[in-house]
């Protein structure tokens, strides 16, 4: 079974640590409870031996007494049956003893453990059971001298075999499984009180996943709605709700956005593919005409034939241009290459390039602009490219005896450019869809002069490019007048 949901998964994990905590806790409290009553039992019997030898003859003529020995030993085992009493020789070798035939297990003791203890060392201190041999034991013990020469030692094992029986009996009487009863309710009590906490902090996370998986189906589409108490929480869930929500907006803005420009792109290539069918279809036409008839038409006739077809190949060229150019400049890579230069040179070469069509339609061409040249921070490529489409849209509107301003005004940080022309003028209806791809001028503009009339459409996404934006004032009858700016140094 897949462990999938984060509860599940902190679940089991807070089981698994609570049984390692608890086993481990359990083993240590076994361990220190068992070293802590070893060593109370040595410290209170610490001196036992030594006592036992100063008041009892176990020497006699510089070697052991073992008559003695044998009538304390059996004192002994009577009156404390817990302990089991030794007589060693210097070497550790056990010379007498009280216990039964065949319980005795080892002949010789390990005197390191002894030394230990006689030189005080940290109790407790456990050394050789010869009945158990892989169970040490605690123990007291003294040296044996007599007129100051070693003879042995008297070594008594504090937990013997009765000792041992009693001691397993305690543990599994009612106090120790009492406490062992209470440390696993504890244990599971603290389980369940984890868990508890555990799925509060994740069903907010649950459901703001299951709010998150809603927004995805509907195509982020409508907002992230998040439960209000968890968004006006302070912790990080609710950080997290409220940052998922901003997100959420951020989403959704642009998907819409991104369906309106993909709408407008579909509207493009519908307008464009119309604009290109006209032309191509005529070029077509006159062409076939004039390669069927070759032989029967009039030389003045297939002249007019191939005129028209020159005609259209260039306004095909020109709506390509167009549109190229129109493409590029959309191109979230594309950006000005500014540089500061004065906008009235600018202005005056732009204005020679239209100053013969002018004089030819009898239209003036007029400017006003300050005495002090004027810097602008620009791509004078693009700038020169609006002015360019502008004038030549206000001389193609303006009629015979006409006027067209270019009016330059600096101010603070930017200048202002008008481009104000006498013409035709454009209605209300029309001009407040003047710069988007669907207006109807740009398809009347391209059907009547010959253009791809996208002219205007490139003039404002360049505006566009440079941190401004394009405008357009006009009255039917009396003229139009496109404005915009730009700045006067690189940002900061």
């Amino acid at each position: 079974m897949k462990l999938k949901s984060l509860y599940s998964r902190i679940a089991l994990t807070f089981a698994v640590l609570i049984l390692l905590f608890g086993g481990l806790c359990g083993a240590l409290d076994f361990f220190a409870a068992k070293r802590h009553q070893q060593e109370i039992v040595q410290r209170l019997s610490q001196d036992l031996a030594k006592h036992i030898a100063d008041h009892w003859p176990l020497v006699k003529a510089n070697n052991l007494d073992t008559a003695a020995i044998g009538e304390l030993f059996h004192m002994l085992m009577v009156v404390n049956p817990s302990i089991e009493v030794y007589l060693l020789d210097k070497d550790g070798v056990i010379k007498a003893h009280q216990a039964p035939p065949g319980r005795v297990q080892l002949t010789q003791v390990r005197l390191e453990p002894i030394r230990a203890f006689l030189a005080h060392q940290p109790l407790p201190l456990s050394g050789d059971n010869p009945r158990i041999p892989e169970q040490p034991s605690v123990f007291s013990a003294t040296a044996l001298q007599q007129d100051g020469i070693p003879v042995g030692f008297l070594y008594i094992i504090l937990t013997g075999d009765a000792y041992q029986q009693q001691a397993d009996q305690v543990w599994q009487g009612h106090v120790f499984q009492s406490a062992i009863w209470v440390g696993m309710g504890a244990l599971l009590l603290t389980l369940l009180v984890g868990l508890g906490v555990f799925a509060a902090i994740t069903r907010r996370l649950d459901a703001l996943t299951c709010t998150v998986a809603a927004f995805e189906e509907a195509d982020f589409v409508g907002g992230l709605h998040v439960c209000p108490k968890i968004t006006a929480s302070g912790d990080e869930i609710g950080v997290l709700s409220r940052t998922f929500e901003r997100m959420a907006e951020r989403i959704g803005n642009q998907m819409q956005l991104i369906k309106h420009q993909d709408e407008l792109r579909r509207e493009m290539i519908a307008d464009v593919s119309h604009d290109l069918r006209t032309p191509l279809t005529s070029l077509q036409g006159y062409l076939e005409t004039v390669l069927r008839k070759a032989d029967d038409l009039p030389l003045a006739e297939r002249q007019r034939y191939l005129s028209v077809a020159v005609r259209q190949s260039r306004r095909v060229n020109l709506l390509a241009g167009e549109l190229f150019e129109l493409a590029k400049l959309e191109c979230e890579a594309t950006s000005p290459n500014c540089e500061t230069f004065f906008i009235q040179e600018l202005a005056q070469d732009v204005l020679q390039k239209f100053q013969l069509a002018a004089e030819t339609k009898a239209v003036n061409i007029s400017v006003v602009w300050p005495e002090e040249l004027t810097p602008v921070f620009a791509d004078i490529a693009m700038i020169e490219r609006v002015l360019t489409n502008l004038l030549d849209n206000a001389l193609r509107h303006t009629p015979a005896n006409g006027s067209i301003t270019v009016t330059v005004k600096p101010g603070p940080d930017t200048v202002s450019l008008r481009i104000a022309d006498t013409g035709e003028g454009i209605s209300p209806q029309q001009l407040a869809g003047l710069f988007d791809r669907h207006s109807p001028l740009r398809q009347n503009a391209s059907k009547k002069h010959g253009g791809g009339g996208l002219g205007l459409l490139i003039c404002k996404r360049i505006v566009q490019l440079h941190g401004s934006g394009i405008t357009a004032d006009s009255q039917l009858g009396r003229g139009t007048a496109f404005s915009f700016s730009l700045p006067t140094r690189m940002p900061d």
